[in-house]
């Protein structure tokens, strides 16, 4: 098994929107991600950003991201030095935008993770395995496509080295 990321679980809920990850209007404030870092999660808890260290990866249930597709809800996650979101499902646009920006995003059942319990998303030989109380959870397999712009720090990064997306392996048919 390959580490991808490790860090300590800091779980959330079902459903935690963009506006609860980062309230719009700090967006018309900044959007430097070591100052919108101060903000994460400010609606939910306004000391979470202050406890957030280096690593932390983010537990959640079901819908993560909905509402409004603010990219810069996936900035102040990377901001706060956050790399890897595991969680039981991603809204379609903040999905998009965490792979558009390098910020993993594991698809498992989080029921067994506890918060503050140390956790590794790891890739197998099966996909990709989230590792938590000893325990391996099975995670929804990343395309190759995706693991390789998320590999290269992102979409911009990526197509900056590569060019074009002809390089990317295609799926056997």
């Amino acid at each position: 098994m390959s580490t991808l990321s490790t860090g300590r679980a800091r779980k959330l809920g079902d459903d935690i929107d963009t506006d609860t990850i980062i309230q719009s209007q700090r967006k018309r404030e900044t959007l430097d991600p070591l100052v919108l870092r101060n903000f994460l999660l400010e609606s939910w808890d306004p000391n979470f950003a202050a406890t957030v260290r280096d690593g932390d990866i983010l537990v959640a249930g079901k819908n993560f991201g909905c509402g409004s597709a603010m990219e810069v809800a996936v900035t102040v996650v990377l901001g706060a030095g956050i790399r890897a979101i595991v969680a039981k499902s991603f809204a379609r646009t903040y999905f998009r935008n965490a792979i558009n920006n390098s910020l993993l995003p594991v698809i498992c059942d989080t029921d067994a993770i506890s918060d503050g319990a140390d956790i590794e998303v790891a890739a197998s030989t099966n996909g990709l395995v989230v590792i938590a109380g000893g325990n391996e959870i099975p995670a929804s397999p990343l395309p190759d496509a995706v693991r390789a712009i998320v590999d290269a720090g992102g979409l911009v990064p990526y197509l900056k080295h590569h060019g074009d997306f002809q390089t990317l392996p295609h799926p056997a048919t």
